[in-house]
């Protein structure tokens, strides 16, 4: 469908965007024997469509927006001992050792290509102003309805984003397990918890050097580390503790199997992590999943989603999209003009010709393919995959192409929706914040202010609070 006060000849052509740096990557965590017994950490089903567009009443005042600057990039995190690997010399022994792998290598490094820096602006807004509803007054949710995230990066890319990718969270200088370790076990020792010497520590400290940490409490006192936190903390602060001490990659694939364990399955979990990680982090999950768990995603997968959105996930963890960073221009016109056959040039939908193209491109190649999409359809093709498909194939789809788009848009809209309106998403702001906290969250916080003209941590002070909005405040660099 289209929207009146749009030009009538449709959105204009992209042409290009400004090189976006290199893609993100988890660091590389190594084995990790964790116990059982955590509460779920998924995130549930999307929350209710909001009533106004995203962001209203923070848009930039009348007289044009900002002139688009580059988009943030994400390049891979600073690459870390793989756990337990405590270096010799610390005065402790190994940790224990336990099942499944021995380290994660690092996943090869993604860069986009390049783009002209300026972009013109989508006109057809009276007074150079976007409005403050869509047409009927109600905004679709993000990824499930017609919201042009496309035109939300053109708006929003002021020339004060950090180029390059960034971690609010950096390891820390003068590090000393023991020294951590003690402090945890006096915060937690006696009557009452000190909870801010225990956000101190957490805080500030890498997940390499939490892990050492762990592997050094439970060197010097006999005890777990985990066991004794579960025991003093509780609610989302006990999510958001354990979620920390958790490495990336065990991390991600406890939350996949959270979200298909039990009744019901928690889509948003499956699209967040499948359509996002790269090659490497993928296949690793997919190791960590059997080893820690002792099942098979694949099959897992298979018996808890259906049709074209099983497919789909299934086409995301084999690992297997292609990671060359030269743009193939020409690919890109002939996969612009396949997509428009499958979908807008034809009665019905050729789901196939979708999944083949957004399941194997990279993602330098399909932000080619939305550019030339816009050509070929005189239509951006977020809007088209919201006029042929609808629910959660629809939102896996919008996914990869938000990703390809300006990655940290797209974490930073989920950020503001897991916390927008009545009540909050915990488990998706946990997710979010731990998961990109060593990665682009620096970018994320940036996008966040541009979009929603209010910071991050404005809004998870108003919707937080005590010692989980504390550590969660800490965590963003609040």
């Amino acid at each position: 469908m289209s929207y009146p006060g749009y030009p009538p000849t449709g959105y204009p052509p992209f042409p290009g965007y400004p090189p976006a740096g290199q893609e993100s990557s988890f660091p590389p965590p190594g084995q990790y024997p964790y116990p059982s017994g955590f509460p779920p950490v998924g995130g549930g089903a999307y929350p209710p469509a909001p009533s106004g567009y995203p962001g209203a009443g923070g848009y930039p005042a009348p007289g044009g927006y900002p002139v688009p600057g580059g988009y943030p990039g994400a390049s891979p995190a600073g690459a870390a001992p793989s756990y337990p690997g405590v270096p010799p010399g610390q005065g402790f022994g190994a940790p224990p050792g336990g099942a499944g792998f021995s380290g994660y290598p690092q996943p090869p490094s993604q860069s986009y290509g390049g783009g002209p820096a300026q972009i013109p602006l989508p006109g057809g807004f009276p007074g150079g102003q976007m409005p403050s509803q869509y047409p009927g007054g109600q905004a679709p949710y993000p990824s499930q309805g017609t919201t042009p995230f496309w035109i939300l990066c053109l708006l929003f890319q002021p020339a004060t984003v950090t180029q390059g990718a960034q971690g609010t969270i950096q390891p820390a200088a003068n590090f000393d397990a023991m020294r951590d370790a003690e402090i945890l076990r006096k915060a937690m020792k006696g009557f009452g918890t000190d909870e801010q010497a225990i956000v101190d520590v957490v805080a500030s400290r890498s997940n390499d050097q939490r892990q050492k940490i762990k592997a050094a409490f439970k060197t010097m006192y006999g005890k777990d580390l985990i066991k004794d936190l579960k025991s003093e903390l509780s609610g989302n602060m006990e999510e958001l503790i354990l979620a920390l001490f958790m490495p990336p990659t065990y991390y991600d694939a406890w939350s996949l199997r959270n979200a298909m364990k039990g009744a019901g399955t928690q889509e948003r979990v499956l699209i967040e992590i499948l359509c996002t990680r790269t090659n490497q982090e993928i296949r690793e999950i997919v190791r960590c999943y059997q080893s820690e768990f002792g099942r098979d995603l694949e099959k897992d997968i298979r018996s808890d989603t259906s049709g074209h959105f099983e497919r789909l996930l299934v086409s995301m963890c084999q690992g297997n999209r292609d990671e060359n960073q030269n743009v193939n221009h020409q690919l890109a016109q002939e996969d612009a003009q396949r997509l428009y056959q499958a979908g807008e040039g034809r009665l019905g939908t050729d789901e196939s010709c979708f999944n083949m193209i957004l399941a194997t491109r990279s993602f330098p190649q399909l932000k080619a393919t939305v550019e030339a999409y816009s050509r070929v359809a005189n239509r951006d093709l977020l809007s088209s995959v919201a006029r042929e498909f609808s629910g959660n194939v629809e939102s896996g789809l919008k996914t990869i192409l938000q990703c390809a788009l300006n990655r940290p848009a797209f974490f930073a809209e989920r950020l503001y929706y897991s916390m927008k309106g009545a009540g909050t998403d915990d488990s998706t702001l946990v997710r979010i914040v731990v998961t990109r906290s060593e990665i682009d969250l620096v970018q994320i916080k940036q996008m966040f202010s541009q979009m929603y003209q209010k910071t991050l941590g404005t809004m998870i002070a108003s919707d937080t609070s005590g010692d989980y909005r504390k550590l969660l405040l800490a965590i963003v660099g609040q």
